[in-house]
């Protein structure tokens, strides 16, 4: 017998390994892309189909079975078509993931540069405002609170979100990489106790996103025209424009001078 031709047969531990290893990390991230938007009733449903599928089969349902295959069979065109969303908003996600972002540079540079001058001029201007960068953790959960936008992020959008009488000008403007992707979004406010009475449901607001996750979360105050920056619970202020451009850029990794105005209640 020739058992060469069998060798293919032989198990393979070490790429077996890897590959399991692979293939289920793509899984991975692709349900974490489809966690908390509409796409994932809809792989719900999927699932119920197939396993009705597989009922149908069991039980010799010849009518069933042969209208579910025919579904599965053109169900990847349709897929497409109802995912569209979805899989542009995780294309998106994925060009912002770790691996892509040194390849983006330029574009978080002019980012910074686009909301730093955005800041200027609502501070200039006494008109309040509150804007929130997305960290690894996603602010969808945030957009539904508000109005989705699909925009390239420009000084002059934002500065005119903000003007005074507008329906979005009390919520916040949510931005994932270079784009804004919600505004007048409600944000919740921190469940401490604030020391500072000064601070308004602005910088409340501020702080509780930033206790919740890892957002970069910006505020020009009202009252005092003031920039400041809520992060992972500490709020830094007063800042200028160029502190905020440094910090958003990533030529500074941390400021200083950061206090942390809220304390546990009781």
């Amino acid at each position: 017998m020739n058992f060469d031709a069998f060798k293919f047969l032989a198990p393979k531990p070490w790429p077996d390994a890897v590959e399991i290893v692979l293939v289920a990390f793509v899984i991975y991230r692709f349900l974490l892309f489809l966690v908390g938007t509409r796409a994932i009733q809809i792989l719900v449903g999927v699932i119920i189909l197939a396993l009705g599928y597989f009922v149908a089969l069991f039980a010799r349902f010849t009518m069933i079975s042969t209208l579910l295959g025919i579904v599965f069979t053109y169900g990847a065109f349709v897929a497409v078509v109802v995912f569209q969303p979805e899989l542009r908003n995780a294309l998106a996600r994925l060009g912002q993931s770790r691996l892509m972002r040194a390849f983006a540079r330029g574009d978080r540079q002019s980012v910074a540069e686009e909301i730093a001058e955005a800041l200027d001029r609502l501070s200039r201007a006494g008109t309040g405002a509150i804007i929130a960068v997305e960290g690894d953790i996603g602010l969808e959960e945030f957009i539904t609170t508000g109005v989705p936008m699909e925009a390239k992020v420009s000084a002059d959008l934002v500065t005119t979100i903000f003007t005074p009488y507008s329906p979005l000008h009390d919520g916040a403007v949510l931005i994932r990489g270079d784009q804004i992707i919600g505004a007048g979004a409600v944000l919740p406010l921190t469940q401490f106790k604030v020391a500072d009475k000064s601070l308004g449901t602005r910088h409340r607001a501020a702080l509780g996103l930033s206790e919740e996750t890892d957002a970069t979360v910006l505020v020009v105050s009202e009252e005092t025209s003031t920039i400041s920056i809520a992060s992972h619970g500490v709020l830094h202020r007063p800042l200028t424009p160029q502190q905020v451009r440094d910090l958003l850029s990533g030529a500074v990794t941390h400021l200083e001078g950061g206090e942390r105005v809220t304390a546990a209640a009781g």
